[in-house]
C-alpha cells in the first residue's frame, strides 16, 4: 500500500496541539461572553452570489457540487454554491435572515472553520479556523463600537500573553475614509483601485506599490509618490495628523477620516497603552470596509503578518429597504496557532484530558474500578479506567506515557472484605489512602495546562 502523504493547506493537530486550541478557545469564549457577545454558528456554505458580491475574491472560493447533479442543476453561476471564505459575509446574511428576531445592536462572536484555495505556506492554509466578534445596529451604529471592537479582542490576547506567555501584540490601524479622501483629494477617480495596491506595501515594499500605481493605474509620479508618502505614516498617537497634513491634500473625507482615526486610536490606547498605532498602509483588500480597519501583529514575529483583523462596514448587510451597518475583528486562530504549536513554543502539558488511571486488580473486579471512575467523573475529575489488568508496575508504565500523574489502586480484597483504596503520585512517589467521593488533585492537575516555550 502506498505511503499516505498529508494535504498540504489542511492542518490536522495530535491531541497534545489540539488541547492548546481548546485551552485557547476557552480564553477567547469567555472573554467575548464576558463583554455580552453571544454565540452563533452559521452553514460552511454559501450561495456564489453572495460570496463575491463585494471584492474580486472568486479565485480563493471553493465551489460546491455534487457529484452525480444533473447538467442543469446550477446552470446559473449564481446558484452554485462555494465553501465560504470568511465569517463576516455568511454573518451579514445571517443578520437579514434573522433581523425580526434579534435586538439591536447584536453582538456576536463565532468560532468556526473557514476555506480559501490559495497556495499553502506557513501561516496560510486551505482550511483554518477563525474567532471572529462583530457589534452590528439597524439603520445607524454608534461610533464609539469602532474603540470597544478592538479593545475586546485585544483583552482576548492580552489573556493569552499572561496566562500563556505568548507574545504580545500590536493592533495597526487606519481609516477608509482617509485614505480615500485622500486619494480624492489628489484627483484619483478610483480609490478602491490605489487600496488594492497600497495593500500589498508589507509584502512587496514601497518601490513595488510605486510602480503598480504607475504601471498598471496610469498614476503620474507625483500623485503615485505622495499615495506611498502616506502609507508610510505610522504613530503611535495623534502626531500622524500633522505629518499627514504636510503632504498638502485637501478633502472633506479626508479631514472626517483623520478625526475618527485620532479618536480611535487615543481612546485604545488610554485602556490599553502602547497596544495601538496608527498606521495608513493598512487598508484591508476586500471592498466593504468602509470606516476603520484594523490589522495585529505578533511582537518579535511580525513576518506571520496580521494575526486579527477587521473593520468598519456600512452597507454588507442590506435588504434594501433596511441597512444594518457594523464593525468586527477577526481572530485566525490556525494562522496564529498552527507555527507555534508545530515548533513546540506551545504545548499542552500532559497528551490527554485524564488526571487519574484507575487501575484493576483482575478482570473479575474491573467493576470496581469502573465505579470508582464514575464517582470520580461525577466530582469532574477527568479519569480513565486502565485497558488490562496488568501487573501494577505495568499499569504505572502505561499512566506514564500517557502523562497521567496520578494512578489510582483499589484495594484487595480478603475474605469478602475489601481494603482501602489508595492514590498514586508517580511523579513524586507519593501514595496515599483515599476514597473516590472526597480525594480531589490538586487544582493545577486536574486538566492540562498549556505552556509556553518561547
Amino acid at each position: 500500500m502506498a505511503r499516505l502523504k498529508p494535504l498540504s493547506g489542511f492542518p490536522e493537530f495530535l491531541p497534545q496541539g489540539q488541547m492548546v486550541e481548546n485551552h485557547v478557545t476557552r480564553i477567547l469564549e469567555e472573554t467575548f461572553e464576558l463583554h455580552g457577545f453571544a454565540p452563533i454558528h452559521t452553514r460552511a456554505v454559501e450561495t456564489m452570489a453572495s460570496l463575491t458580491r463585494k471584492g474580486e475574491i472568486d479565485k480563493e472560493v471553493y465551489v460546491v457540487n455534487r457529484l452525480h447533479a444533473d447538467p442543469d442543476e446550477h446552470a446559473e453561476a449564481a446558484d452554485q454554491l462555494g465553501l465560504h471564505f470568511d465569517l463576516t459575509v455568511p454573518f451579514a446574511r445571517y443578520v437579514l435572515e434573522n433581523a425580526g428576531h434579534l435586538t439591536f445592536p447584536f453582538r456576536r462572536y463565532q468560532i468556526q472553520k473557514v476555506w480559501r484555495g490559495e497556495r499553502p505556506q506557513e501561516g496560510r492554509y486551505r482550511e483554518f479556523t477563525q474567532a471572529d466578534i462583530d457589534i452590528v445596529g439597524s439603520e445607524t451604529l454608534a461610533e464609539h463600537h469602532d474603540v470597544e471592537a478592538p479593545l475586546v479582542m485585544l483583552e482576548a490576547l492580552e489573556r493569552l500573553h499572561t496566562e500563556l506567555d505568548f507574545p504580545t501584540v500590536t493592533m495597526h490601524v487606519n481609516n477608509r475614509k482617509l485614505s480615500e479622501g485622500f486619494y480624492r483629494g489628489l484627483g484619483i477617480a478610483e480609490p478602491m483601485a490605489v487600496l488594492q495596491r497600497v495593500d500589498k506595501y508589507d509584502k512587496i515594499g514601497p518601490d513595488a506599490v510605486r510602480e503598480l500605481l504607475t504601471e498598471e493605474l496610469g498614476l503620474c509620479e507625483e500623485v503615485a509618490a505622495k499615495c506611498v508618502a502616506l502609507a508610510g505614516i505610522c504613530e503611535p498617537d495623534s502626531s500622524f495628523i500633522e505629518q499627514v497634513r504636510a503632504l498638502g491634500v485637501a478633502n472633506d473625507m479626508l479631514e472626517e477620516g483623520l478625526d475618527a482615526l485620532d479618536r480611535v486610536v487615543t481612546a485604545v490606547n488610554r485602556s490599553v497603552p502602547g497596544r495601538m498605532v496608527a498606521d495608513l498602509k493598512i487598508a484591508r483588500g476586500l471592498d466593504y470596509y468602509t470606516g476603520t480597519v484594523y490589522e495585529t501583529m505578533l511582537t518579535g514575529h511580525e513576518a506571520m503578518g496580521s494575526v486579527s483583523s477587521g473593520g468598519r462596514y456600512d452597507s454588507l448587510a442590506s435588504d434594501g429597504k433596511h441597512v444594518y451597518p457594523g464593525v468586527g475583528i477577526s481572530l485566525g486562530l490556525t494562522r496564529l496557532l498552527a507555527p507555534v504549536i508545530s515548533k513546540g513554543q506551545l504545548t499542552s502539558t500532559r497528551t490527554v484530558p485524564s488526571a487519574v488511571l484507575v487501575a484493576v486488580n483482575t478482570e473479575d473486579d474491573r467493576s470496581h474500578s469502573e465505579d470508582v471512575a464514575r464517582q470520580l467523573r461525577a466530582r469532574g475529575i477527568p479519569c480513565e479506567v486502565a485497558p488490562k489488568a496488568d501487573k501494577f508496575g505495568k499499569q504505572i508504565r502505561y499512566a506514564d506515557r500517557r502523562s497521567i500523574p496520578f494512578v489510582w489502586f483499589p484495594g484487595s480484597v480478603h475474605e469478602d472484605a475489601r481494603a482501602a483504596d489508595e492514590v498514586k503520585d508517580i511523579r513524586s512517589g507519593d501514595q496515599v489512602v483515599a476514597h473516590p467521593a472526597t480525594w480531589m488533585p490538586p487544582a493545577t492537575d486536574l486538566h492540562p495546562g498549556v505552556v509556553g516555550n518561547w
